[in-house]
């Protein structure tokens, strides 16, 4: 492990209050876009994305170890709005200061292995899946 550093894989589920909410997910589940000043935007509320991720939660309820990181690559692959979809989430070593504040004291808070609840950032609401 890189000293200092944690290892995550995580989903995004972007929505109207997001920093950004151009997806990365394209229109893979068929979502309802709009066209705005500043590019193609999804049309989900910020209860929507909790509800996706809930249910994302509850299909990962159980799993542990490698099942568990596998579950969760394919769930990531399947709904982030992440480019990092394309990896299973996989967002490779980071350390502190690198990432939202947010999203970096849940990171560091987990235990390897250890998922996260829903938690909500600038970019949007994500799972965070500790690996390393």
């Amino acid at each position: 492990m890189a000293e200092g550093k944690v290892r995550v894989l995580h989903l995004l589920c972007k929505h109207e209050k997001s920093r950004n909410p151009v997806s990365r997910f394209d229109c893979r589940l068929g979502m309802t876009w709009t066209r705005l000043s500043s590019g193609i935007t999804m049309k989900v509320s910020v209860e929507s994305a909790h509800g996706e991720l809930k249910a994302i939660l509850g299909r990962l309820e159980g799993k542990s170890g490698q099942e568990l990181v596998d579950a969760f690559a394919k769930e990531a692959q399947l709904r982030s709005d992440c480019g990092s979809f394309a990896q299973g989430g996989d967002l490779g070593f980071f350390g502190p200061s690198e990432m939202q504040k947010e999203f970096e004291d849940a990171s560091f808070a987990l235990d390897v292995g250890q998922m996260s609840g829903i938690v909500d950032s600038q970019s949007g609401s994500h799972i965070i899946l500790r690996i390393a």
